[in-house]
């Protein structure tokens, strides 16, 4: 028999907030999973907003992103089904807010990830991705991410400031890459909240293609009420208005993604 190919782990991070990478991590998950992909998300954002936006409500977080970290929960065990079939999620605990200290004194405190979702104990999930949510910050837990993942997914919102926050992340991403994990690349730079209508929007977007060239998803995310108002009733944009247009352009940059990885 042959053996079963690796998942592909993608880091959706970027240190800035409210850049749409949560929203990115869920409806990205849910359209791959609407392909036919095996997918498993990992909430690492201790304020847990994918899992409370696919459904899974803090009590009901027995098992958590940080169990897997701490080597007390394995994929399996801490793996919860979500409304889309063929979507998984390890849910976030507020815990994680104190992962810095936490993990402070443990032998390689930035491999832990890593070691967790080693393939021997991802044989029965049987993924073909795992999306790691990271939270709003380079601290280790967004270290941890990028240690354990073959590439970075960046949301980039069109506003004006938008590029030069890029830079730190670049800088964390060459430092992991010299470190720890060579293989690391860019998987690509997703715009994100975009109005076309705006002088400002069409700015970013040119700048942003010009400096980044091919790394820029073709697909842009479009500034969509039906996105905001999805996970305060617990679904992926998807399920929630599929014929939305940020339903589209999440179909859009699953398919782009996935022509990619081709």
């Amino acid at each position: 028999m042959a053996e079963r190919a690796s998942p592909r782990i993608i880091a959706i991070a970027n240190q800035k907030g409210g850049v749409g990478k949560t929203t990115t991590a869920i409806n990205l998950g849910a359209a791959l999973a609407r392909r036919d992909r095996r997918v498993l998300l990992v909430d690492l954002d201790p304020q847990g907003n994918a899992s409370t936006g696919l459904g899974i409500p803090p009590e009901a977080r027995e098992r958590t992103s940080l169990d897997l970290l701490l080597g007390e929960a394995t994929p399996e065990e801490a793996a919860r089904p979500t409304g889309v079939e063929g979507l998984l999620l390890v849910p976030a605990s507020p815990d994680l807010s104190s992962a810095d200290t936490d993990l402070a004194s443990r032998p390689g405190r930035a491999g832990l990830l890593r070691g967790a979702l080693r393939q021997p104990l991802m044989d029965r999930l049987a993924p073909d991705y795992i999306l790691i949510d990271c939270p709003p910050s380079l601290n280790i837990l967004t270290v941890n991410a990028l240690v354990a993942a073959r590439s970075v997914l960046v949301p980039l919102q069109s506003e004006f400031f938008a590029l030069e926050g890029l830079s730190q992340l670049m800088l964390t991403i060459r430092e992991v890459r010299l470190s720890a994990n060579p293989a690391l690349r860019i998987e690509g730079v997703a715009l994100t909240m975009v109005d076309r209508r705006t002088t400002l929007a069409q700015a970013v977007e040119q700048d942003a293609r010009e400096n980044l060239g091919e790394l820029v998803f073709q697909t842009v995310i479009p500034r969509n009420v039906r996105l905001s108002e999805a996970p305060s009733h617990a679904l992926s944009v998807l399920d929630y208005d599929p014929a939305s247009a940020g339903a589209a352009a999440y179909r859009a940059l699953a398919a782009e993604l996935l022509a990619r990885e081709a």
